[in-house]
């Protein structure tokens, strides 16, 4: 066997360009435009996205979701606040300190949940427990929509905690790497679980569903806005070239890939689910509501799957907790060989035969 597939489960960010995001590079490509999002592509992006959400929101395009998680909660506050989000978060877990860097050190507090959802109560305990001026003040609850274990916030989750932030004086930033696979498994417009249910800013993922690289910072607070522009500069988000981050979301948009890459990626994953559910010693660690499978799988079948069988994959859960993440560009093909590999391998773990 080939230790070379053309597909794996690491990670939605392996995946290649889709096609609608290419041909719309390729069109941006043809002459000359106006550089630092003067072009055509970039307000055309802005024009399709404020309809997606419709809302006349601000838009800013980042390189990729760190920059946007970063620059946008340095948006919300200032160095002596903090910052409320899941233990879990992406911002807290993966991004190497840079929402702190670059809010000049604002405080990250983390609280705990299920399946990486921030309860309305653990918001409410974190902002009670330090009113002093000793303590970092609480700001900016950040949430991550789908969540990193692959759930989703319903609108009426989000209602609730809306309505705990707005009570508390704070500000709302969603974590959108993968929104649009919420949106797909949610079946609702993007406004029912955005600026309807008070969210201030939304960091908007494309990389993870078909575009090359870029996100779009999604201000429906647009006082908060003020000056974003120069935050972008200064941290080298600002494109010369902007059209070639822009372009890709109009062919994105136009052709509704955006929700449909989602849609798909969201099914594999089901698919997943549905080969793994009925096998002997395979624990589902969180509901699979977008394109992320998390399981728990035994040492030996984790060791063999990737020197052996040659899948990626990452275990960052406990010590065997494993997680299959779907593409856009996932087969059927891909979940079958897979979830044959896996029951194949703990076949042979069940009668001792696997080392």
């Amino acid at each position: 066997m080939s230790n070379e597939r053309p597909r794996n489960f690491a990670s939605d960010n392996y995946s290649g360009i889709c096609p609608e995001a290419w041909q719309s590079m390729q069109e941006a490509n043809a002459g000359h435009e106006p550089a630092y999002g003067e072009d055509r592509w970039t307000h055309r992006a802005t024009d399709l996205l404020r309809e997606v959400f419709e809302f006349e929101c601000d838009i800013f395009f980042t390189f990729n979701g760190t920059s946007a998680n970063a620059l946008a909660l340095a948006s919300l506050c200032q160095s002596y606040h903090s910052i409320i989000c899941h233990e879990l978060a992406h911002v807290e877990t993966d991004e190497c300190g840079s929402p702190e860097f670059f809010s000049n050190g604002t405080k990250i507090l983390l609280v705990n949940g299920e399946h990486g959802r921030v309860p309305p109560e653990a918001v409410v305990k974190t902002v009670n427990a330090r009113d002093d001026i000793h303590f970092p003040k609480p700001k900016v609850l950040s949430i991550t929509q789908a969540t990193e274990v692959g759930t989703v916030y319903k609108p009426a989750d989000l209602d609730a905690l809306s309505e705990t932030v707005r009570r508390r004086g704070l500000k709302m930033h969603m974590d959108g790497a993968r929104f649009a696979n919420a949106v797909a498994t949610l079946n609702v417009s993007p406004k029912e679980i955005t600026w309807k249910v008070g969210v201030d800013v939304l960091c908007l993922g494309g990389t993870k569903n078909g575009l090359a690289v870029g996100e779009a910072v999604i201000f429906f607070n647009k006082d908060l806005a003020d000056e974003f522009g120069y935050r972008c500069k200064q941290a080298g988000q600002l494109a010369s070239k902007m059209r070639f981050l822009a372009a890709p979301w109009v062919g994105m948009i136009e052709s509704e890939a955006w929700l449909n890459n989602a849609r798909h990626a969201n099914a594999r994953a089901l698919q997943l689910q549905n080969e793994l559910k009925d096998i002997d010693g395979i624990e589902f660690l969180a509901p699979v509501e977008a394109n992320a499978v998390f399981v728990e799988l035994p040492a030996e079948v984790i060791k063999a799957l990737r020197e052996e069988r040659y899948w990626r994959f990452y275990t960052f859960i406990g010590e065997g907790g494993c997680r299959f993440m779907c593409s856009w560009d996932t087969t059927e093909d891909d979940v079958a060989e897979l979830a044959k590999d896996i029951k194949e391998l703990m076949a042979l773990k069940a009668n001792h035969k696997l080392i």
